[in-house]
């Protein structure tokens, strides 16, 4: 009996500790997201006993951030903050023999090359170019770097762009004179520069330029993760370059190869008119890999790997039997086997195939793990991985995808406090008999037998995807903390679930799409009883805001609706964007070739049958859907008398990057559901 009591007092307080550490815990807000520390780009040193990793900060008081550089070892230990200053620090790139670490750094005032020796001592700084410098990469034989900077075409030395780019700066006439399509891109003007890839010494010097004219390295659009890369010798370079004379139209992005020493390039890829990115060496020297696409003027047509026999001069697709677009991939050391990265339904999965081709292997999945790198030993892969309720670390496993081991816990600190819910899963048959994927996230402290609202978010592209991942900006969480059920729908034209699917939507936006969605819905209403379907929200932003634009027009079970930067007037539309590649793929032509398509799919055809209260959100330097497109949506949603409010951002683009401005989206966005559905 005294046994029996004392295991019982034992039970009991247990129990109560975990009640009290589960009633300390609480919902995310704003200052705890814009305390997490978010890792970006990593590079394991050559001799396999590092890695270098940025992890960007945020400073809300000061509505700024800075990136710092961290070495974590790979077989483990505690990651520390290696570089830091006043200025960002970001960009590593490993020395050959992996004593010495480059990155670019804006201690000076532009981004530069600096270079420090991991052992200890000070950084030095290797460059001094008056148009700054992007993406650094070490030569093989550790004496040149190679990297871009956005200068004027017509300059031949680094002279004349200090000397035009102080006459811009110093000008009081800020006119712009164009005479070429592309002129801004994105949220910047051009301003008469394009990026040019460079080789520098590492005493300085006067660069050597590699591509010249109106061209671009990286290229505009539709590259990869790094478009270049040096040949093991140290005596050829490969790079992405589209050389069509109106890129707005093109996706004709090419391999290039050049000697180091100078020499005329060679287009390895004149036989395909569709996108090729991100060339990458072999190990040995023997092949160059790349990702390619087949259907000219189509972005999100499917990115299979090409491998290039330097030997031979033999080209074979790796992946030809694969419905998924190969991602980042990284070779292994034997110069057999690639390692790469796929959408693998609403997450990333890392596979494995051989020069062979033909073999895909998957070797990691469940996860949402977007990016691979193979250590030199050949034994380990490192990758981010990261989940709806986890930002991202960094994780070590075996070439085979076992042993996964964790590696960074960055915001541990922030975590340990926050009662934040795992992603959720169902399927249901969509338009025209489709196999639709859906996930919600239920409310922090989700309690049976309670009815909750529900806000439904719908993803932009529209060839993208919502998965398990923890988005900064979208985050699920926080549209979560108010105490909404949130649902997500990777309705047809999402990517991660074949090409045709994908495929789906060009030509269709608002048609299987916006059924897809309405038959997702009436599967939450009729499958979760713990949702209210009297109190239901949607939100999207770009392809999502259009949806939300379309939806307007045609129905009202929604309570209420936010659209972000979306899309309203395709015709206007097609007239303001940049990249018109884009509107006359999935379109199907101009406005004056195609005007049918243009006119059955725009929401402004619609808008006498407006009626649902709308928030529209919009940026002044979004130049990929222009903010005339919000100013066009709401002016129409005032003139019906529907309650609406319009969210504007003078110093934001397509997203809201600024802590402050971010900080007011989020209680902007609250506060407009809390109106409608609580």
């Amino acid at each position: 009996m005294k046994r029996a009591a004392a295991i019982l007092i034992v039970a009991v307080v247990i129990l109560a500790g975990t009640m009290s550490v589960k009633a300390e815990k609480r919902a995310i807000t704003f200052d705890d997201l814009i305390a997490l520390g978010r890792i970006g780009s990593f590079e394991v040193s050559p001799d396999g006993r590092n890695i270098a990793f940025t992890v960007t900060w945020f400073d809300k008081e000061a509505n700024s951030s800075n990136t710092d550089i961290y070495l974590v070892p790979v077989k483990g230990g505690t990651p520390y903050r290696f570089i830091r200053s006043d200025g960002a620090d970001y960009a590593p790139t490993w020395a050959p023999d992996g004593k010495k670490l480059a990155f670019v750094s804006t201690r000076g005032g532009s981004p530069q090359i600096w270079v420090i020796p991991v052992d200890g001592g000070e950084a030095r700084k290797i460059t001094d170019i008056p148009t700054g410098v992007s993406s650094p990469l070490w030569s093989p034989d550790g004496k040149t770097f190679a990297f871009t900077s956005s200068v004027y075409p017509d300059c031949e030395d680094m002279d004349c762009n200090e000397k035009k780019l102080k006459e811009y700066n110093d000008g009081k006439v800020k006119a712009r004179l164009m005479d070429h399509l592309m002129f801004r891109h994105w949220n910047y003007w051009r301003e008469g520069r394009w990026d040019h890839l460079f080789l520098i010494g590492m005493d300085g010097g006067e660069p050597i330029e590699i591509n010249k004219g109106r061209t671009d390295v990286p290229p505009i659009s539709l590259g990869g993760a790094r478009d270049y890369d040096f040949a093991p010798d140290g005596k050829e370079i490969c790079y992405t370059l589209n050389p069509d004379p109106m890129v707005a139209i093109s996706t004709n992005n090419d391999i290039w190869i050049v000697p180091v020493e100078g020499g005329e390039s060679k287009n390895l890829t004149t036989g395909n008119p569709a996108n090729d990115n991100n060339p990458r060496y072999s190990p040995d020297g023997r092949y160059i890999a790349w990702r390619s696409m087949a259907r000219a003027g189509f972005e999100a047509d499917r990115q299979t790997l090409t491998l290039y026999d330097r030997r031979s001069g033999k080209m074979s697709t790796l992946t030809p039997e694969l419905d998924y677009s190969v991602g980042n991939f990284d070779w292994a050391p034997n110069s057999r086997d690639i390692y790469f990265c796929v959408q693998d339904r609403g997450r990333y999965s890392i596979c494995k195939v051989s020069v062979k081709g033909g073999d895909t292997k998957f070797v990691v999945t469940g996860a949402y793990d977007n990016n691979v790198r193979v250590v030199s030993d050949g034994k380990s892969l490192v990758f981010p991985r990261q989940h709806v309720n986890a930002p991202t670390d960094l994780y070590r496993s075996s070439t085979s995808g076992k042993n996964v081991t964790r590696l960074t816990d960055i915001n541990s600190a922030v975590l340990a406090d926050l009662e934040m819910n795992p992603l959720e899963e169902f399927w249901f048959e969509g338009a025209e008999g489709r196999q639709v994927h859906g996930m919600i996230v239920k409310p922090p402290f989700f309690e049976e037998g309670i009815k909750y609202p529900v806000v439904m978010l719908i993803h932009g592209g529209p060839q993208g995807a919502f998965g398990d991942n923890f988005h900064y900006r979208w985050n699920v969480e926080m549209f979560a903390s108010p105490g909404y059920v949130v649902a997500t729908i990777n309705f047809t034209g999402s990517t991660g679930y074949g090409q045709a699917f994908t495929d789906a939507i060009s030509g269709d936006w608002g048609g299987a799409p916006y059924e897809d969605i309405m038959k997702g819905l009436d599967y939450l209403e009729a499958n979760f009883d713990f949702i209210d379907p009297e109190r239901i929200g949607a939100a999207g932003a770009s392809y999502g805001g259009y949806m939300v634009d379309w939806i307007e027009g045609h129905t009202d079970r929604f309570e209420c609706l936010v659209s972000h930067a979306g899309v309203y007037n395709l015709e206007s539309m097609y007239g303001a964007t940049e990249e018109l590649w884009f509107p006359e793929w999935e379109y199907e032509g101009t406005p004056w070739t195609n005007t049918e398509m243009y006119e059955k799919f725009s929401p402004h055809r619609y808008a006498a049958d407006f009626s649902t209260p709308c928030l529209v959100v919009h940026g002044e330097h979004d130049y990929r859907v222009p903010y005339n497109q919000g100013l066009e949506f709401f002016t129409a949603l005032q003139r019906q008398g529907v309650e609406s409010k319009l969210l504007f951002f003078p110093d934001e683009d397509h997203f809201v990057r600024k802590p402050l401005n971010a900080e007011f989206w989020w209680a902007t966005i609250h506060e407009w559901f809390d109106g409608y559905l609580k």
